[in-house]
C-alpha cells in the first residue's frame, strides 16, 4: 500500500458529479493519463467519486450513480497510477450530501423550526453507517485505493434540533429543550455538545473503514486545523485542507504555521484556478501557484494542486504544462523543505476558546473571520519575525520553548490556560497582549488600574515611522507601576507633522505639544522574572484592515522591547516572509518567500509573474562557525562572515522562494 500520509506532491481532480451530467469519463484515455503522470510525476492523485450533490461518478451498488457515466474514469486512473507506482486517492463528500438528505429526510439536520436542511446530514442519524462507510468500503475494495479524502466534513456540520439529536442532548444533560441562540446561558454547552458529536462521528467512520479495508489512509478536510483547533482525536492518517482560491497565499500563511505544529503529516491544497466577477475557472499562472506553494514548503508540509477537468474528464494541455512547472519547482526544494521543524521564536495564539465562543457554528471560522489573529500575524511577518501559530492545548506543553508569546484580542481564555501563561511570564517569559479584551483577562498582572467603562474612540497613535489612526473600542487605564510605552491622543483636529514622538520617550516632542492626550495606549510591566506589554485598543484589527506601515512599525516597536534579540534579522522589504526551520537532516535553514503581487482581490487576482527582490542582508544566530552557507535550491555558495555567534551574509536576489542553508561546522 502506498505511503500516502508522507507524500510530498500531489494532484487533485474533483467534478462533484450531478444528475445533469451526460458524459462522465467519455474523454479519459489511458494513454493521456499516463502522459500526464509522466510529465508531472506526482506522488499521488485524487480523483472524484462523490461530491456535494451526492451522485457517484462510478457505478456504485451502495449509493446512487450519476446517470451520465460513460466510462469508468476511476478504473483508468487506478490502472495507470498503479503501473507507474503513484498513489491513488478519492475525493468524497462526507457530511454535505444533497441527494442523501432528499432521499432519506430523516438523515438531514433539523432546524429549530422543524425544517430539514437541504445540504447537511445529521451527525446523530444513520448516514454514516447507512451510506458513507459502506460506500467508502466499496470504493476501497473495488479500486484498491490508497487513501480517501473527505470533503464537506467539519465545516459542513450544523447544529441539529432533530429527534435523535434532542434525545442524545437530554440523555447527556437532562434538559428536554435546547437553546436557540446565545441569549440562552446553555448556548456554549449546546455548541460543545455538537463538537463532541462531530469528533465521535469522525472517529467512527475512520475506525470502521480501517477495519473493513486495512491500510487505506484517511483524511477529513480541515479536521484539526484552525477551523477545528482541538487535539487529534480520531485515527486520521494525515491532515489536509484546501485554502481560499483567491486569498490563497495569504490564508496559507496562517494555516501552514498552525498545521506544522499539530505533530502529524500535513498538506495544503491550492486551487489551480479562481473565479472573478462574471467569469469562472480562470487558470492561475505557474508563478502565482509557486508563490502559494512556497508558503507550504517553507513550513514543512506537502503540497497538492487542484484542477477541474471537463465534465467528460479531459484535462487541458495548459493545465498539464502549468502543473509540471509547479511540480518541478516543488521538487527542487523537497529535500530541505519537507518535514522540516520550526526553531521556536514567536508563538502566536489562535485561541480555540475564543473561536468557539464567538462562532455560532459547530466548527469553522467562516462566520468569524480570523481578523485579530491574522492582523497580528501579518504585522509580525511583515516585520520579519519567524512565527508559529498555536492553540491552547499545544501551548500548555510547549510554551516555555518560545521567547515571546503574542495574544491577539482573544475575548475568552480558560482559567487553566491563563494561569499557565502567568507562570510562563513569572519564570522569565515575555507576553504581548494586542487588544483590550485579552488585556483585561490579565488585569492583575499589568501594573495598571482599569478605569471606567470601555469607550469608542477615534484614537491616534504615534510610532517611530509616523502618526496613525486606531479607532475602535479602548479600555481607559491608569498606570500603577507599569511603564507607559505609548500615549493615546484625541483623533479630531490632528494635523500632519514632520516630527514624531518616540513611543518609548517620557515626554512629548515639540511637534506634538498641541495634541490632546487621552491616556496610555500601551504599557510594559515586570511580572516575576518576565515582562508583559499590552495595547488597550484594537491594534491587531486595525492592522488587518489597513496594513499601514506606520502601524506595523508601532507593533514592531513593542515586540522589540520584549524580544530584542531574535535569531534572524534582515533588511528585506515587508513583502518578504521569513521562517527559521531545521530540515529533516538537521540543516539550519532560513526560508524567504517573496509575496510581491500576492492577490488580495479578484480584481487583481491573477499575477503573471513575481518580480525578484534583493539584495537581502541576513544576520542569523549560529552558535559555532558554519562549515558552509549556500543559497538553495541553486546551490550557490555565498560570501559570509561569522563572529561571536552571528552569521552575516547577503542573498543577491530572491525570486519567489529560496532557502539559506547553513551547514554546521
Amino acid at each position: 500500500m502506498f505511503d500516502r500520509k508522507n507524500a510530498f506532491f500531489g494532484l487533485h481532480f474533483d467534478l462533484h458529479p450531478e444528475a445533469e451530467d451526460h458524459a462522465l469519463g467519455a474523454d479519459i484515455e489511458p494513454r493521456a493519463v499516463a502522459e500526464l503522470l509522466l510529465r508531472i510525476r506526482p506522488d499521488f492523485v485524487h480523483y472524484d467519486c462523490k461530491g456535494h450533490p451526492g451522485y457517484a461518478g462510478y457505478e456504485t451498488t451502495v449509493g446512487t450513480p450519476s446517470p451520465g457515466i460513460v466510462r469508468d474514469a476511476l478504473a483508468i486512473w487506478r490502472e495507470e497510477t498503479r503501473r507507474l507506482g503513484i498513489g491513488l486517492g478519492v475525493h468524497y463528500s462526507g457530511v454535505v450530501d444533497h441527494l442523501a438528505v432528499r432521499q432519506r429526510p430523516e438523515w438531514a439536520v433539523t432546524h429549530p423550526d422543524g425544517r430539514r436542511d437541504e445540504e447537511a446530514t445529521s451527525l446523530f442519524g444513520g448516514y454514516a453507517d447507512g451510506l458513507l462507510v459502506p460506500q467508502l468500503a466499496e470504493i476501497a475494495e473495488r479500486y484498491d485505493v490508497d487513501s480517501v479524502w473527505l470533503d464537506g466534513e467539519c465545516w459542513g456540520a450544523k447544529l441539529d434540533y432533530g429527534p435523535l439529536a434532542m434525545a442524545a442532548w437530554t440523555a447527556e444533560t437532562g434538559w428536554t429543550d435546547a437553546p436557540l441562540d446565545r441569549s440562552d446561558s446553555r448556548w456554549g454547552q449546546w455548541k460543545s455538545f455538537h463538537r463532541a458529536r462531530f469528533e465521535a462521528y469522525l472517529r467512527h467512520w475512520t475506525t470502521r473503514l480501517g477495519e473493513l479495508k486495512a491500510g487505506v489512509q484517511r483524511a477529513s478536510n480541515w479536521a484539526f486545523s484552525t477551523m477545528s483547533p482541538v487535539p487529534v482525536s480520531a485515527p486520521v492518517d494525515y491532515l489536509s485542507g484546501d485554502f481560499d482560491p483567491m486569498l490563497s497565499a495569504d490564508r496559507a500563511r496562517t494555516e501552514a504555521r498552525y498545521l506544522s505544529q499539530v505533530g502529524m503529516p500535513w498538506e495544503l491544497q491550492s486551487w489551480g484556478f479562481d473565479n472573478a466577477e462574471g467569469q469562472e475557472e480562470l487558470l492561475k499562472s505557474a508563478a502565482q501557484l509557486q508563490q502559494e506553494a512556497g508558503v507550504v514548503l517553507m513550513h514543512g508540509g506537502g503540497y497538492m494542486l487542484y484542477y477541474l477537468p471537463t465534465r467528460s474528464g479531459y484535462i487541458a494541455e495548459e493545465i498539464v504544462d502549468t502543473a509540471a512547472e509547479v511540480a518541478a519547482y516543488c521538487r527542487e526544494r523537497q529535500q530541505l523543505s519537507h518535514r522540516s521543524v520550526s526553531v521556536p521564536q514567536i508563538a502566536l495564539l489562535h485561541s480555540a476558546e475564543s473561536q468557539f465562543d464567538i462562532s455560532d457554528r459547530v466548527y469553522t471560522w467562516w462566520d468569524t473571520p480570523l481578523v485579530e489573529l491574522e492582523g497580528a500575524l501579518h504585522a509580525l511577518l511583515e516585520s520579519h519575525y519567524s512565527v508559529d501559530v498555536l492553540t491552547e492545548y499545544m501551548l500548555m506543553e510547549r510554551l516555555d520553548d518560545y521567547p515571546l508569546l503574542v495574544i491577539p484580542d482573544a475575548p475568552t481564555l480558560s482559567e487553566p490556560f491563563r494561569q499557565r501563561v502567568l507562570r510562563y511570564v513569572e519564570q522569565g517569559g515575555r507576553l504581548l497582549l494586542l487588544g483590550e479584551r485579552c488585556a483585561r483577562l490579565f488585569g492583575e498582572a499589568l501594573g495598571v488600574r482599569l478605569v471606567g467603562e470601555l469607550q469608542q474612540l477615534r484614537a491616534q497613535l504615534i510610532s517611530g515611522a509616523g502618526k496613525i489612526g486606531c479607532p475602535g473600542i479602548w479600555q481607559p487605564i491608569e498606570p500603577d507601576g507599569a511603564e507607559v510605552l505609548s500615549i493615546r491622543y484625541h483623533g479630531e483636529g490632528v494635523q500632519t507633522r514632520s516630527a514624531y514622538l518616540d513611543v518609548r520617550a517620557d515626554g512629548v516632542s515639540e511637534g506634538h505639544r498641541q495634541l490632546r492626550q487621552e491616556g496610555a495606549a500601551a504599557t510594559l510591566h515586570r511580572y516575576g522574572q518576565g515582562q508583559i506589554a499590552a495595547v488597550y485598543g484594537p491594534i491587531a484589527t486595525r492592522y488587518y484592515y489597513s496594513h499601514h506601515p506606520f502601524m506595523r512599525r508601532y507593533i514592531c516597536e513593542l515586540v522589540e522591547r520584549l524580544f530584542p534579540d531574535p535569531a534572524v534579522t534582515t533588511d528585506a522589504p515587508a513583502h518578504v516572509d521569513l521562517a527559521l526551520r531545521r530540515a529533516a537532516d538537521g540543516t539550519l535553514c532560513v526560508h524567504l518567500l517573496n509575496l510581491a503581487q500576492m492577490p488580495v482581490s479578484n480584481r487583481r487576482g491573477f499575477p503573471e509573474s513575481v518580480p525578484p527582490t534583493g539584495p537581502i542582508r541576513l544576520s542569523v544566530a549560529v552558535a559555532e562557525r558554519p562549515q558552509a552557507v549556500t543559497w538553495e535550491p541553486s546551490g550557490q555558495s555565498l560570501a559570509w562572515s561569522w563572529q561571536e555567534g552571528r552569521l552575516e551574509t547577503t542573498v543577491p536576489s530572491l525570486h519567489i522562494h529560496g532557502i539559506l542553508a547553513i551547514l554546521a561546522g
